[in-house]
């Protein structure tokens, strides 16, 4: 006997939707699979939820699974015993989903990505406020069963992904040093500001190397100039003598001993030494992103390009993945936001403006290198003058250059060849009869 039960979600509800449920197993059952099924996952980080829908929207099976691979692997043989051929669709690519993801492309499975602001978007649209993972993925199933339009997700291959990890570590240290260097800043000047005002801590080695050692005027004016560009020799800082000279200038500009003093200056010692090993890991990080980068097919051609060095190059591969992927250089320029989208109602038209979906990674990417491609003479400072010249400003012009940009990167992957400030020559086609 089969019963058709339909669930709306309330706060107690596991299942969502119309669903397909019996009293045996479906085996005794014997129940034939349908020809077509669409799983929604609601991916997490210690368990997913996948939903099974049928054509009608029917649920076929909806469950918790525990992100483990004999679990997962025990849901896709659950998912695909119910449906001859099945479309899988995630709302995350991230990290979390990526055991999911490798087990289902082991197995041969589609998986298109549903954004989360489309899932959302599209919970509105059924009846009642609850939210549950059962529920959300039932969602996305129903998403992208109604949708052929979503894109497809693909395990990229090894080389891509370990750019990702090294790239994504390298943001992180960057974060990290960045938030040393402020806090720095905010302690040293509560009781020492003309020091704080003296070196740009973010640039400078030799100020950093100071603080380790020295910390508050009275121990500055103590050693003395002399003694203090000795010390600094030895730790192989360079312009010992300037960086020694405005230490005992700041010095001499305070004699009052602030409250705290002292605890303030064993804190400032310990995020000057922080920050000197921050910036050897960056060191050696960067030396193996390179090296991973260059080992990139295309990775000669990416970096011939002006502006564009080895580091925003891994984060290029790191953001697009395959560019073999994109279909022409418009649809890279879109996926990284530089093509303006139309809004326009009844007579209003002509309205361009700035997208809102849209890689934020690549469009880094294109902007920085533009911005550092303009600053030299060349095309591209020509290209961007001429932008300013009719009138855009500063950022406007940057975008624009990013664009042409992307252009020119397609053209030379498209041709196989590196970056040529001159043009290549034509070759002549053959005298037809």
């Amino acid at each position: 006997m089969r019963v058709l039960v339909a669930v709306y979600g309330s706060a107690s509800e596991e299942l969502f939707g119309p669903t397909m449920e019996s009293n045996g197993s479906r085996g005794a059952m014997g129940m034939k699979p349908v020809p077509q099924g669409w799983a929604g996952v609601d991916v997490g980080k210690g368990h997913h939820w996948v939903c099974l829908i049928a054509e009608d929207g029917t649920t076929l099976w909806s469950n918790k699974v525990i992100n483990d691979e004999t679990t997962i692997l025990e849901a896709i043989g659950e998912v695909c015993s119910r449906a001859e051929q099945v479309t899988w669709a995630v709302d995350v690519t991230g990290t979390m989903s990526g055991l999911l993801l490798a087990l289902l492309a082991a197995h041969d499975e589609t998986v298109k990505y549903v954004p989360g602001r489309v899932a959302n978007k599209m919970a509105d649209t059924y009846r009642g406020e609850a939210k549950t993972d059962a529920r959300d993925a039932y969602v996305i199933a129903e998403t992208v069963r109604q949708r052929g339009d979503l894109t497809e997700v693909e395990v990229a291959a090894t080389l891509v992904t370990e750019l990702r990890l090294l790239v994504t570590h390298r943001t992180d240290l960057v974060a990290d040093r960045v938030r040393l260097i402020n806090r720095l800043r905010d302690v040293l000047s509560g009781y020492f500001p003309a020091l704080e005002r003296a070196f740009d801590y973010a640039h400078s080695r030799g100020a950093l190397v100071l603080l380790t050692g020295y910390q508050t005027p009275a121990a500055i004016r103590r050693i003395g100039q002399s003694r203090l560009q000795g010390w600094l020799v030895k730790r192989k800082v360079r312009s010992a003598d300037q960086v020694a000279a405005a230490a005992l200038d700041a010095a001499g500009a305070q004699h009052t001993v602030v409250p705290g003093q002292d605890v303030a200056a064993t804190i400032v010692a310990d995020l000057a030494a922080q920050l000197l090993a921050i910036d050897d890991r960056i060191k050696d990080l960067d030396q193996r992103v390179t090296t991973t980068f260059r080992a990139h097919p295309q990775a000669a051609i990416i970096e011939s390009l002006p502006g564009m060095g080895p580091i925003l190059g891994a984060e290029l591969i790191a953001a697009a993945g395959d560019l073999n992927g994109y279909a022409n250089a418009g649809r890279l320029a879109s996926a990284a936001g530089l093509v303006p989208v139309p809004k326009d109602s009844g007579r209003r038209t002509g309205n361009l403006h700035r997208p809102v979906r849209y890689s934020r990674k690549l469009r880094r990417v294109f902007y920085l290198s533009a911005q550092s491609a303009m600053m030299r003479e060349g095309p591209n400072r020509d290209y961007y003058l001429k932008k300013r010249s009719e009138g855009h400003k500063h950022v406007q012009a940057l975008i624009c250059l990013a664009r042409r940009r992307v252009d020119v990167l397609w053209a030379l992957l498209r041709e196989d060849r590196p970056f040529e400030v001159a043009p290549p020559a034509r070759k002549e086609l053959p005298a037809t009869a």
